[in-house]
């Protein structure tokens, strides 16, 4: 699998770690940086991971910021991205399976290198699930996105 990978300056502490373990499971990289200290806008970031997704050139993103919040915001904006903060290998893998995120987002000043490793072991070990349940819901949330959330009546 191709994974797009970004870091911000807060998020850039699990970088070397995270790197060597998507390799080491066989994926192939598609590295957006950054790999200093030197302030970068996460917003960036997660808009370079979020479009080589939505435009098929990754299967799956990582976006690592301080918190991981403002990644998830940022990615979220992408037509096509489904991102989502993701602290717990329960979550990464119930993400993909149910919600099928396809962009995971970390914080950096949050969670620990090795707990991170295991997060994104388990959401690129995840495989999306087809049970009727979970495409019903994934196509409201595909509608909501497609009216910009927009209700019946409202105004453009």
């Amino acid at each position: 699998m191709i994974v797009a990978v970004a870091f911000d300056h807060a998020g850039y502490v699990l970088r070397d770690r995270l790197l060597a373990a998507i390799a080491a499971e066989g994926h192939e990289l598609l590295d957006f940086g950054t790999d200093r200290a030197d302030p970068v806008d996460y917003p960036d970031k997660a808009l370079e991971v979020g479009l080589a997704v939505a435009d098929g050139r990754a299967e799956r993103g990582i976006v690592v910021c301080g918190s991981g919040a403002g990644v998830s915001v940022a990615a979220c904006k992408i037509r096509g991205v489904r991102a989502a903060t993701i602290h717990d290998t329960y979550t990464a893998h119930q993400a993909v399976e149910h919600d099928a995120v396809n962009v995971l987002c970390l914080g950096g000043r949050v969670i620990g290198v090795e707990v991170a490793v295991e997060i994104v072991a388990a959401f690129l070990r995840a495989v999306v699930s087809y049970e009727d349940r979970h495409v019903r819901r994934r196509a409201k949330v595909q509608e909501m996105e497609r009216i910009g959330g927009r209700v019946a009546g409202e105004g453009a």
